[in-house]
């Protein structure tokens, strides 16, 4: 076994011995704060230096370790720590700081990557606190706590519904190395028909005509379509992984219904905060719900439109392409009216928080970069959903839709008609008006100069001149 030279392994910094290499800056803007680096194993905390005679330690991301943690930066008079969002291992740390009554900044960790010197988690524990002590750092929005154990469950759900998809496929797949066509003749493989004339192969039943007689009297398919449609290879191997598969989709239903009931409860025992003066307030009558189209075989098996206008007080459902679907994850995401607005007081900041909105780079006055970041967001991804819903709508949206996918092209378009939809849902949340098409598309002075400006420049490539009518 070969060591290091003995003058390299003196050269190897000590554990908690502070960086030499960071230089010193202002720390005026919260002196009481503190930086953490989070990892797997061990938790590297930094505190300012006169207030510890060691002002960087490390603990244990046992639980243990992390109450000798908060009972340290108690003692060292620390009121807000600043940590990066480093997997989830900041969970257990935020809440228990958080319950100890300290404010935590939970930081991306793109915003503080630039470490002079060595990296290493002392370093970055340092710097951590030297940039929240000078207030240079951006808290990323986390939902309120009783928001929390629903987004959770929401999460998990959408987890559990690509699991019972993969297993539709999986079943699919089988079906076609047998050559029964059932996901031809049938809309649905994990619908009735198809599912009951599985369930009666499985059983032992090989008769096309005895199969086929299963199916719903709904099917559009000729029972001579299907019949021929059920001929097939029933080798004992494409058997086995047939009741293999369809067995985990039905435990996998039956454990997605357990926990829209659990979902359901929790959606119920939200109780939006009264605010005087407003639509919202508590007392005020319900707003008037459109009627919407009936829930996906995905969404929750509940009343999410009647939900969302009591956390909202307003019918964001009558907006076309708005559904179940971006509810649930906006309600699950987000929270209630009043945690939205204080969360983004502005739609510019809202929008930006999903990253639907261009994020110009301007240098010299020229425009080096006009595009969206590269932000994974589920509520982002969820109105993107709503406005590829939107290709065939007949209001102003559907035509608006298609208006500016032809201009941008599919991608950027949907992008744009996902940003469109996100600002009109933030306006009628604050201002608790109901949707109006033509408040939403007014022609604003703006659009109007731009408008003008087009015209101009069509009538001067065809030798015209553009003169206003008094």
């Amino acid at each position: 076994m070969k060591c290091k030279p003995i003058h390299v392994r003196l050269k190897r910094r000590k554990k908690n011995r502070p960086s030499k290499t960071q230089q010193c800056i202002n720390t005026t803007a919260q002196p009481d704060a503190a930086g953490i680096d989070i990892g797997a194993d061990e938790i590297v905390a930094a505190v300012p230096p006169d207030r510890d005679a060691v002002s960087v330690r490390t603990f244990s991301s046992f639980t243990g370790g992390v109450h000798e943690l908060r009972d340290w930066l108690l003692a060292c008079g620390v009121k807000t720590v600043a940590m990066e969002s480093t997997g989830n291992y900041w969970v257990t740390s935020f809440d228990v700081l958080e319950q100890a009554g300290i404010e935590v900044y939970l930081v991306n960790a793109r915003h503080v990557k630039g470490v002079p010197g060595k990296k290493t988690d002392v370093c970055d524990a340092q710097w951590l606190q030297q940039l929240h002590a000078a207030g240079l750092l951006k808290k990323s929005f986390r939902p309120a706590q009783d928001i929390l154990p629903l987004r959770y469950l929401m999460r998990h759900r959408a987890g559990l519904v690509s699991e019972l998809s993969r297993q539709v496929l999986l079943m699919q797949k089988v079906l076609t190395e047998m050559n029964l066509k059932i996901h031809h003749v049938f809309s649905d493989l994990d619908g009735v028909s198809a599912q009951a004339i599985i369930t009666a192969i499985l059983a032992g039943e090989r008769d096309p005509a005895t199969l086929a007689a299963l199916r719903d009297r709904r099917c559009k398919s000729s029972e001579q379509t299907v019949i021929s449609a059920l001929q097939g290879d029933y080798r004992p191997e494409y058997l086995f992984v047939l009741a293999q598969c369809q067995s985990q989709w039905l435990y996998q239903l039956k454990a997605l219904a357990e926990l829209d009931e659990r979902i359901e409860v929790l959606i119920k025992g939200i109780a939006p905060l009264p605010n005087d003066g407003d639509d919202a307030a508590e007392g005020a009558p319900p707003p008037a719900l459109k009627k919407g189209k009936p829930p996906g075989k995905n969404t929750l098996r509940m009343d999410l439109q009647t939900e969302a206008a009591r956390f909202y007080g307003v019918d964001l459902g009558a907006i076309d392409g708005v559904g179940s679907g971006l509810l649930g994850v906006m309600m699950s995401e987000l929270g209630t009216r009043e945690q939205i607005l204080n969360a983004f007081p502005t739609p510019a900041q809202f929008c930006s928080w999903m990253g639907l909105n261009p994020a110009n780079d301007i240098s010299g006055g020229k425009v080096l970069k006009a595009k969206t970041r590269s932000v994974k967001n589920r509520l982002a991804d969820a109105f993107r959903l709503c406005a590829l819903g939107l290709a065939n709508a007949k209001g102003l949206m559907g035509q608006y839709s298609r208006r500016i996918k032809g201009r941008l092209g599919k991608a950027e378009g949907i992008t744009a008609t996902a940003h469109k939809l996100a600002r009109v849902v933030y306006a009628m949340i604050a201002t608790g008006r109901p949707y109006d098409e033509t408040e939403a598309f007014k022609i604003t002075p703006q659009n109007r100069k731009k408008q003008l400006n087009k015209l101009e420049k069509q009538a001067e490539a065809l030798g015209f001149q553009i003169v206003a009518i008094p």
